[in-house]
């Protein structure tokens, strides 16, 4: 991206700004593609002595080039808005406060034109003047505004399909260059509309307007319809059990309009190729636009698009177990102190992610390890460090092998980044590691490129300015896994969490596969998570990724949870509309922060409703935001929470929960193989084994876990009990033992330890055995009994 900015620095205007999908940056045109009779905010960025800025706006129609009209138009000062600097600085985290500043800036100038007229071009640029009579002009730009018309390009779609709207097919152009395309999908009034990715503001999209890019919405995800993983693919499921599905095939940015300014039309827009900025470019040949439709049932559409961009595989049963983490964890004792009280109080916990364990420079280094820097950026070996034993992490390799004896695997925190100078500051020498590896990614063509070759340098409010390891191809991502090798092959990780994946902005960056960024943005993290799970399968390890951003292709590549959120009761309910709709999309793997990571501590009531729900997910965790250490901690494990919100339930409920979980891996373990051979889902929403039965769009948050389980998740504070909905079929209430027969609206008891959950009868000989029976004492806390008979399935080794 050009920055043109003038010779004396007075002034910045960039016309893709920084090319937030959701916020104006105050050097931004808006809209970057305008249409014909639309007017364009141009906005500058200048230096705080400067008192006056204006526009030379010129216009000078195509078919007479040599007939223009000028004028200048006045800017005026303005401050970014609230909502654009909160959606620059990334939310209201720990770091946003100093980002927002730094977004709004006390620069900027704008202005808006006059209307723009069919068949003119337009040439534009600033003028600027200090108090002290310096001047200074920016570069000139240009811009030709669109018009939609028909017949510029192909889509391309089953020729059966016959819900696409005569004359929709409509192209976006601008002085020959085909922008953009949209169609219209006819919708039948009792359909629903399920899917584009993980979403968490509802599962039935009808009646909404979204889109499908990669981005990172820290925390109000529902709120504002953002999300981590988004997928141009979705079903459209009739109350009759008619349903198919489309896939938009594209990696550019989709936009969807579902049926919210035509009830019965589903509007897709799809972005185009974009010309480079600089110099004019030939328009490329005929774009086109390819359409998969699916035909069959729920599990068939998904099938078939899974068989399509790609399928999970089978991970070892130990990922259904609890998993558990905090940012705090940020030394050898805490971590071993956390997981000795785990099993000091009987709570059986599976996994440990190690967020805080790097030296937070380079990502690959335990803290305070001593070791020889590779100048020239090459890896290390598990032989060249040493650990001192009073620091951080005197004995790494030995805390895993005695987290493996206690059956705990171990994951460690990544992001796909290398920090420079403007995070390190110049304390930081030119021989440390971060240094030397930041130089061989630039020097042996490793990095991300701006379109004029220079390295791109990270545009978001997160590790801002860091450079990005360009890991679309094998060289790269290669690469970067040998300098984590030593991790795996000499540690023994088990796996990682391969956070972030969000950072590439900009429709201009340059791939090493020949994609620009307005094509390969949106597969960055599938590229990332691939290149963790390569270097653990060639280590015989599971390819055991943790994710929370992702895009088509990503159900093939490890777990995902559904990012940072904060301890509330509408967080809750949006997590676990993400667990449906990702669900939906083909993520086998998934869960989410149960209870929320960030802020206070939740009240005992949702801790422990969150923690019987993801008792029932794919994956059951927890985890906290980094606070500082300040006291009290924010810690989630289950005595904290107990003691900071004074509730003595809380551990012997957790607890129940912990085993009740360890009973079902077994279950989960073989539903997930189910769920990779046939299509359905672990976690699905009743639309899949009963789209024929209306009644189950008015209870949009019950799902199935697997074949057997029908989940009721608690999401309203308050309640002793809960209205639910059971489809057709005999069903038995896991913990009473009570047979129903459905389809039928009843209401099931709700105690705190007793996650509202029913099994199929067929399933219950089985099962039964997997459930507690809780009988209150005098104490308020629960005991327990095991009742029914039969067995649960075997668990797999691994």
């Amino acid at each position: 991206m050009s920055t043109h900015l003038d010779q004396g620095a007075l002034l910045r205007h960039r016309p893709h700004g920084v090319e937030h999908p959701y916020a104006t940056s105050p050097d931004q045109r808006v809209p970057v593609l305008p249409e014909v009779g639309e007017r364009v905010r141009l906005g500058v960025e200048a230096e705080s002595d400067v008192v006056a800025v204006s526009c030379e706006w010129v216009a000078q129609p195509m078919d007479d080039p040599a007939v223009s009209e000028t004028r200048s138009l006045a800017l005026e000062r303005v401050a970014v808005s609230a909502a654009d600097a909160a959606a620059l600085a990334g939310g209201d985290g720990h770091l946003a406060a100093a980002q927002a500043r730094a977004a709004g800036g006390d620069g900027g100038w704008e202005v808006t034109t006059p209307e723009l007229e069919a068949g003119t071009r337009y040439r534009y640029r600033f003028h600027a003047r200090t108090g002290d009579g310096r001047q200074a002009s920016s570069d000139w730009h240009e811009l030709v505004p669109a018009e939609w018309v028909s017949g510029a390009g192909t889509l391309t779609v089953d020729d059966a399909f016959h819900r696409l709207v005569d004359g929709s097919v409509e192209w976006l152009v601008a002085d020959g260059w085909v922008h953009r395309a949209r169609f219209a999908m006819r919708l039948e009034p009792d359909e629903h509309v399920v899917g584009f990715g993980e979403r968490f503001d509802a599962v039935d999209q009808r009646g909404r307007e979204l889109d499908a890019v990669v981005f990172e919405q820290y925390k109000a995800q529902g709120r504002h319809g953002r999300t981590y993983l988004p997928m141009p693919f979705a079903h459209v499921i009739s109350e009759t059990g008619d349903a198919w599905g489309f896939h938009v095939r594209t990696s550019r940015r989709t936009w969807f309009d579902v049926g919210a300014s035509t009830p019965d039309r589903l509007v897709v827009e799809v972005a185009l190729d974009e010309p480079a900025d600089g110099p004019p470019a030939p328009a490329p040949a005929t774009p086109s636009v390819d359409v998969a439709v699916y035909r069959g049932a729920p599990h068939e559409v998904l099938a078939a698009f899974t068989a399509e961009v790609g399928r999970a595989e089978e991970l070892p049963d130990w990922v259904f177990r609890l998993w558990a983490s905090g940012n705090e964890w940020n030394t050898q004792h805490a971590v071993m102190e956390r997981m000795d009280r785990h099993r000091e109080l009987d709570i059986p916990v599976g996994a440990v992610v190690v967020e805080a364990w790097s030296d937070e420079q380079t990502f690959t280094i335990f803290r305070d390890a001593m070791y020889e820097p590779h100048r020239d950026g090459s890896p290390h070996d598990a032989s060249d460090f040493t650990y001192p034993p009073d620091g951080a992490w005197p004995d790494p390799k030995g805390m895993i092998d005695e987290l493996h004896a206690r059956g705990i695997r171990v994951l460690l925190w990544q992001i796909p980044l290398v920090k420079t100078r403007y995070e390190l500051g110049d304390d930081v020498g030119d021989d440390a590691q971060v240094i030397r590896d930041g130089e061989a990614m630039v020097r042996d063509g490793h990095a991300v490129l701006e379109a004029d070759g220079t390295p791109y340098h990270n545009r978001g409010w997160w590790f801002p300015q860091a450079l990005m390891p360009d890991l679309s191809v094998e060289r790269t991502r290669q690469w970067w896994a040998e300098k984590r090798r030593y991790l795996v092959s000499g540690l023994d990780v088990d796996g990682f969490k391969t956070d972030g994946g969000e950072h590439a902005w900009g429709h201009d960056l340059r791939y090493a596969d020949g994609r620009r960024g307005n094509e390969g943005n949106n597969l960055y993290p599938v590229h990332y998570a691939r290149t963790f799970g390569d270097l653990l399968r060639s280590e015989g390890k599971a390819p055991v990724t943790f994710s929370r951003a992702g895009f088509t292709g990503s159900q093939a590549h490890g777990l995902f949870w559904a990012g940072d959120e904060d301890s509330t009761w509408e967080a809750f309910r949006s997590s676990v509309i993400a667990g449906i709709t990702a669900s939906a999309c083909g993520i086998v793997y998934w869960g989410w922060d149960l209870a929320g990571f960030s802020g206070e501590v939740p009240d005992a009531e949702l801790y422990l409703r969150a923690a019987g729900a993801a008792c029932f997910m794919p994956i059951m965790q927890y985890h906290s935001e980094f606070n500082h250490h300040r006291r009290p901690l924010r810690d989630r494990t289950p005595w904290n929470v107990a003691e900071q919100r004074g509730d003595e339930r809380v551990v012997p409920v957790f607890r129940q929960l912990a085993h009740l979980r360890e009973r079902l891996v077994g279950y989960l373990a073989e539903q997930a193989a189910v769920a990779i051979r046939d299509g359905r889902p672990l976690m699905r929403g009743l639309f899949f084994d009963h789209p024929d039965d209306p009644m189950i769009w008015r209870y949009p948050l019950q799902y199935q876990l697997g074949d057997a389980l029908l989940v009721v998740p608690v999401i309203e504070p308050g309640i002793d009990e809960v209205a639910a909905y059971l489809p057709e079929g005999q069903w038995v209430d896991v913990w009473r033992g009570t047979n129903y027969t459905g389809p039928a609206e009843i209401t099931l008891p709700a105690p705190i330890d007793q996650p509202p959950a029913l099994c199929r009868a067929v399933d219950w000989p089985r099962l039964s055995s997997v459930f507690v029976q809780a009988q209150p004492n005098p104490a308020g806390t629960a005991t327990t009994a095991e009742s029914g008979s039969g067995e649960s399935p075997p668990s797999r080794g691994g």
